[in-house]
């Protein structure tokens, strides 16, 4: 028979589901509303103008690059921005001296990275619509080969600079030596009160040993080197704590900085090779197909063959494959109406390579967003799976994202006058991304829980969240959670 205590825990395991689903799937609805919009004929007029430029696998390849591109990067600066803002909220010791509580600190941590997440991803996306419609695909060619070039020197000046910031916040920082320096003079001057009064009782041999001050003081005493003993205990577990949360965060930090130098080198490099051969004139010939078969399967043979597999490999890879099949989706989409030619009404060909334009657009921008949606999610949940690991606490984790999720949702519907379409898809990818925390937080929650009445919960909420706020997306949905569950059990770190 359920006891009151089980019964509990699968509600808290449901709960904690629910929101965490729930908060994936609401996200949907504003992404695909913001897909539509860029999706109009207004909107695509540079990408339609421009695919005869370099053919409709270059514009598969640079639309995949450029949204995955976006989708890394805004993850990564928020990743580091909290990084950034844990290392110095443990290494200034704004927690306290002795406190093992971190709540404030994964409070400030989270806000800071939802914040750099969404950002970033707007300035990203709101610069990329700047430069398709100034310059058009060559001009975001150029602007994706130029960003791959300067992220692997970024990534050294930026270690540098962490280096330095570690060794300014160590040296300004002197609260565990003045906590250690004052227990150590309490703990001298306990014994030399001690010392005095042995002195004291060997000098008075004669007086009774029941003496009843003498009791009472050697009781104080031995109380306040218990009080001592134990204070010692809790300043050295604190400051053992702290240095190996430190630890952490500075592995995390160098893992995603190293994954935002080297992991979109891949996908920029076939971006470039198709999009070179649109720009001499190759770009429709079937030829192209074969080389960019071939060179997706060289590099992902080069990366996989490393002895020293690392997480920047895998993501490059995943994200090449990516930008493969976005190139393949774009390409079958103008071959549908290539494959109408033969039928009575469509005799101008003019109209059907406009339809062909067209339609390769839509699916090269489509795919790009959702491959970004699924890349956003994946990265994001990378990151709220160790933090329950860690013992975060997971429903801080789970609600706290959740939290956070809709207000940058209402944040970005706000700006998005400002924004502009691309903007908006970059700031809502970042959305995404802090959705991603939140479920990869309630699988890890699942996958590690002992109580399976808790797990099955979790994992009944999950369903019926996504399934209530998701408008019946069966596929998308179990794609996400898939996922979401891969990366989430990953250690990246």
């Amino acid at each position: 028979m359920m006891t009151k205590k089980k019964m509990k825990e699968a509600a808290i395991g449901f709960a904690l589901g629910a929101v965490g689903g729930s908060i994936m799937a609401a996200i949907d609805e504003p992404v695909d509303s913001t897909l539509a919009a860029m999706t109009t004929t207004s909107q695509l007029k540079p990408l339609i103008e421009d695919i005869r430029t370099v053919g409709a696998l270059g514009l598969g390849t640079l639309m995949g690059a450029s949204a995955l591109t976006i989708a890394m990067t805004s993850v990564v600066a928020g990743v580091v921005l909290a990084a950034v803002v844990a290392s110095l909220f443990v290494t200034t010791r704004n927690c306290g001296a002795s406190q093992t509580n971190y709540a404030n600190l994964w409070v400030n941590a989270g806000l800071a990275g939802a914040l750099g997440t969404t950002v970033s991803g707007g300035t990203l996306g709101f610069f990329i619509e700047t430069i398709v419609n100034n310059f058009g695909m060559t001009g975001l060619l150029f602007a994706l080969c130029v960003f791959s070039i300067l992220k692997p020197p970024l990534r050294f000046v930026f270690n540098i600079l962490w280096q330095q910031g570690e060794a300014c916040c160590t040296q300004t920082s002197t609260v565990w030596d003045t906590e250690r320096k004052e227990l150590e003079i309490s703990d001298l001057e306990q014994r030399e009160r001690v010392a005095v009064q042995i002195e004291e009782r060997i000098l008075n041999n004669g007086r009774s040993a029941t003496d009843v001050k003498d009791i009472t003081t050697w009781a104080t005493e031995r109380k306040m080197r218990e009080g001592l003993e134990r204070k010692k205990m809790e300043a050295e577990e604190a400051e053992v704590k702290q240095r190996t949360l430190q630890d952490w965060i500075k592995t995390v930090m160098i893992k995603y900085v190293d994954f935002l130098a080297f992991s979109g080198i891949p996908m920029t490099v076939v971006a470039v090779v198709t999009s070179l051969f649109g720009l001499f004139g190759y770009g429709g010939h079937h030829s192209v197909f074969i080389v960019l078969v071939a060179l997706v399967a060289i590099i992902g043979y080069l990366i996989l063959k490393s002895s020293d597999f690392k997480f920047w490999m895998l993501i490059g890879c995943m994200g090449m494959l990516a930008t493969f099949v976005i190139a393949m989706l774009t390409v079958q989409a103008g071959d549908v109406i290539r494959n109408q030619k033969r039928q009575p009404q469509d005799v101008n060909s003019d109209s059907i390579i406009e339809r062909m334009s067209d339609l390769s657009s839509r699916e090269a921008l489509k795919t790009a967003i959702i491959a970004a949606k699924l890349c956003q999610l994946s990265l994001g949940a990378a990151v709220g799976g160790p933090l329950v690991r860690h013992a975060a606490g997971e429903g801080k984790v789970i609600i706290g994202a959740a939290i956070i999720s809709v207000v940058l949702l209402a944040g970005v519907e706000i700006l998005s006058p400002a924004l502009g379409k691309g903007g908006k898809a970059g700031a809502l990818l970042g959305a995404v991304g802090t959705s991603g925390v939140s479920i990869g937080a309630v699988v890890a929650m699942a996958a590690e829980c002992t109580s399976w009445l808790r797990t099955s919960g979790a994992v009944a909420g999950v369903i019926i969240g996504t399934l209530v706020m998701g408008n019946s997306h069966f596929v998308l949905i179990g794609v996400q959670l898939f996922v979401a569950y891969v990366f989430a059990m990953t250690n990246a770190f």
